[in-house]
């Protein structure tokens, strides 16, 4: 797709005063208050964001056009180059992975991409498109509704960039603000969790039996002495040999250390990874809690993955498509969790309506093509009331009555 040449030099804007702009963008390198962890270094959250990017970068990405007879996919350059190479380093997957995986975590709601312009005959066409690490990015205000798009302190007009935005700021629209303030105290109480059950596990004041030795003060005053005593009574040259203890000696008593139960870590740990799924709006077993439920992933695609999907497709038709005609387009098809049986059902019934071809039915069912089912067929009762006197049935049967009457 080739754009008209720029004459006005580039995108870059180059303020009066850059040093009056105020960053906005709290990332997770920034100085932290001790106690506090970042997204990216929480589990749970790792888990899900790093699912939710891998599942986007899934999906086909489909140059469509509006067209008399419906939208039609587009197979030209600038398809190729969205779907399968958007530059010479990556592909259309791992791009899109690293932009989710920004929007979600270390850039707080937003994620930027530099789109490289080749030049050719006073005309530009996309060469490359490349994220930009997160790191390198701020934002600051430029006017009451506009801003500029800060990379390594320089300024530039973002209608040169991909701005992707996740739950926009009310102050500021045009940035994102994450899910940093939401999964906060979560996060904090996952990592503190986390931390009681190592020092937990790790303490070794857990002892299983307790033996009351009735013995001198001096035998059990030091190391060695208790050592002896063991080495004489309770230690076995094989397991399962049994004890041989002097009864008005020795007692032995088993005891029931403190277990993770008593302490509600379990209880605890799953309440907070349901509030991590909750925020994210994954489905619990995402992130260890609960169980497959093929309901919820299906809405999980539907409410959760595919509001971020629009926001990328709009992005990208916007500032990569000039045609009124054309947009891009996820196709999540793949994702949506459904039984054999079913795709084999629906792909019976529309064949049998005429909606789709043989073929059609087959690639939809992973299955390669076969000869003679290009065409679309129709049940003969399947046709318009107004021609239902034209089946060849009732026309045999009118000239067979027909020729009766004449004999």
């Amino acid at each position: 797709m080739k754009r008209k040449k720029n004459r006005k030099g580039g995108n870059q804007i180059r303020d009066a005063n850059p040093s009056r702009a105020s960053v906005f963008l709290l990332r997770d390198w920034d100085c932290l208050p001790d106690g506090v962890t970042p997204l990216s270094k929480c589990p749970e959250v790792l888990m899900a964001v790093c699912r939710v990017a891998d599942l986007v970068s899934s999906m086909p990405l489909h140059v469509m056009e509006n067209t008399k007879t419906g939208n039609q996919r587009v197979h030209d350059g600038l398809a190729r180059k969205l779907d399968i190479d958007p530059n010479p380093y990556m592909s259309r997957k791992t791009l899109v992975s690293v932009l989710v995986r920004t929007l979600l975590l270390e850039g707080s709601g937003n994620a930027v991409a530099q789109v490289r312009l080749g030049d050719s005959n006073d005309t530009q066409w996309i060469e490359a498109i490349h994220p930009v690490p997160p790191q390198r990015v701020s934002f600051a205000p430029a006017s009451p509704e506009g801003y500029r798009i800060l990379i390594d302190g320089t300024p530039f007009d973002p209608a040169g960039l991909l701005h992707f935005v996740l739950n926009p700021s009310p102050a500021y629209p045009w940035r994102g603000t994450g899910f940093r303030v939401s999964l906060r105290d979560v996060v904090n109480a996952l990592s503190q969790e986390a931390k009681t059950k190592n020092a937990f596990l790790s303490s070794k004041y857990t002892p299983s039996l307790i033996v009351r030795v009735n013995s001198d003060a001096e035998d059990l005053s030091t190391k060695e002495g208790r050592k002896d005593i063991l080495q004489q009574y309770v230690e076995t040259s094989q397991a399962g040999e049994p004890w041989l203890l002097p009864a008005d000696m020795m007692d032995v008593a088993q005891v029931k250390p403190l277990t993770l139960n008593d302490l509600a870590i379990s209880d605890s740990v799953r309440l907070d990874r349901q509030s991590v799924a909750a925020i994210l709006g994954v489905p619990p077993f995402l992130v260890g809690a609960g169980a497959y439920n093929r309901a919820e992933w299906n809405s999980f695609i539907s409410a959760t993955l595919m509001p971020l999907v629009r926001g990328i497709e709009q992005e990208l038709t916007r500032k990569l498509i000039i045609s009124p005609s054309r947009y891009v387009r996820f196709n999540p098809w793949s994702l949506y969790a459904y039984e054999l049986n079913d795709l084999s059902d629906i792909g019976a019934d529309l064949y049998a309506h005429g909606l789709m071809t043989g073929n059609e039915v087959r690639n939809w069912l992973g299955l390669t093509p076969m000869d003679g089912l290009d065409k679309l067929v129709i049940l003969e009762n399947y046709i318009p009331a107004d021609r239902i006197g034209d089946q060849k049935k009732l026309k045999d049967l009118k000239k067979q009555l027909k020729e009766g009457d004449t004999e």
